[in-house]
């Protein structure tokens, strides 16, 4: 029996329809989530900035540090495959603007123009700019003179005089009638002999050339004789500190300082873009370690940079005559650099924060920086 012509048209129509159901049943990759996948089975180039204790090579060549050992973790636990290339700060801003790296990991710092070049995972951590400077010896005689004629050794003199003067004011009242023989006479003579005796007391000389014969006068001994104690050491070690000779001191205490020294810092980083619009003439270096060298060779007064780099450098390289100041300026955020609207911004920073919450972190960061 033959089958009608219209019926066999309503038979391709429907299947037709169930074809086109079923195509919209099955689930399509979105086209960010290709990408992804694409991201993760091609070998990442990720440009890496030598910069301790965020990157570095030890003894055995293999890079190590914060940032190193963050992106490792990152990158085990989504599965990509990656290479590291070695670059400067320069080579590494401006490939990360090129496209030609897919990640950069180092010491980067997230600032406004860098942003508007390429894309930046959320930050990892937080710190600002410092101060490395050189101190000079002031192990001389006028720098001597000048301590013993500041106004913070003078003001403890004058306090030292006037409680002695009162102490002995106070004797001589008791005694100027009680014991005319010491501490009559003359008002200026009895005053005279009372701040003597005051004096010898606190020191604990005591000659024993004059003493109290009043009842009040051997009251106000008993009382001055027990605070001497206390106060003796307290006026000894004011007076040490005014006069302590500072084997090390630096005119450079902070970032208002700087104008009129020899600055110097790292081309095209935030520590340079601060001093540029600071208006502070400055040496650019190719990275830290020359600026630091310079530095300790007695051809800069400073080394601005990130406080974190600086004190790791100053102590790895065990400068002697190079120290870090300890407040830091203009905060500074790290975090990893990625080309414009890269696919694996989301997945990295999924695992970035989950990462940074972990007790994983905590000992990172108590390894390479002790806190």
């Amino acid at each position: 029996m033959a089958v009608p012509v219209e019926a066999r048209a309503v038979d391709v129509v429907v299947i037709k329809k169930i074809w086109i159901a079923l195509l919209f049943l099955i689930p399509f990759p979105t086209s960010a989530e290709t990408s992804q996948e694409e991201a993760k089975k091609e070998k990442l180039v990720v440009a890496v900035k030598s910069t301790g204790p965020f990157a570095y090579k030890g003894k055995d060549q293999r890079w190590r540090g914060i940032s190193i050992d963050l992106w490792k973790e990152i990158a085990k636990e989504l599965k990509l495959t990656y290479e590291f290339h070695e670059v400067d700060l320069k080579g590494m801003l401006e490939g990360m603007e090129k496209g030609s790296f897919d990640v950069a990991v180092g010491a980067l710092t997230v600032t406004r123009e860098r942003e508007e070049k390429f894309d930046f995972t959320h930050p990892f951590t937080s710190s600002g700019l410092g101060i490395a400077v050189r101190p000079e010896s002031t192990d001389n005689l006028s720098s001597i003179l000048a301590r013993i004629l500041s106004f913070n050794f003078l003001k403890v003199i004058l306090v030292l005089a006037a409680v002695l003067f009162s102490i002995g004011f106070l004797l001589w009242f008791f005694e100027r009638k009680k014991n005319p023989e010491q501490f009559g006479g003359s008002t200026s003579r009895g005053l005279g002999a009372a701040f003597w005796w005051s004096a010898v007391t606190m020191t604990t000389v005591g000659y024993g050339d004059k003493s109290p014969a009043s009842i009040g006068g051997r009251v106000i001994a008993i009382l001055w004789m027990f605070a001497s104690i206390m106060l003796i050491s307290g006026f000894t070690a004011a007076i040490a500190s005014s006069l302590t000779v500072q084997q090390l001191s630096s005119s450079i205490e902070g970032p208002e300082d700087l104008r009129g020294t020899q600055v110097g810092s790292v081309t095209s980083s935030t520590s340079a873009a601060y001093l540029e619009n600071d208006r502070v003439i400055f040496q650019k270096f190719k990275n830290t370690q020359e600026a630091l060298d310079a530095l300790d060779a007695g051809k800069l007064d400073a080394v601005i940079y990130d406080q974190p780099i600086l004190r790791f450098l100053t102590k790895k390289n065990r400068y002697k005559r190079v120290t870090v100041l300890h407040p830091t300026f203009e905060r500074q955020d790290y975090a990893f650099g990625l080309p414009a609207k890269s696919p694996l911004r989301e997945p990295i920073n999924h695992v970035l924060i989950e990462r940074l919450s972990s007790d994983w972190w905590k000992e990172t960061l108590q390894i390479y920086i002790g806190q």
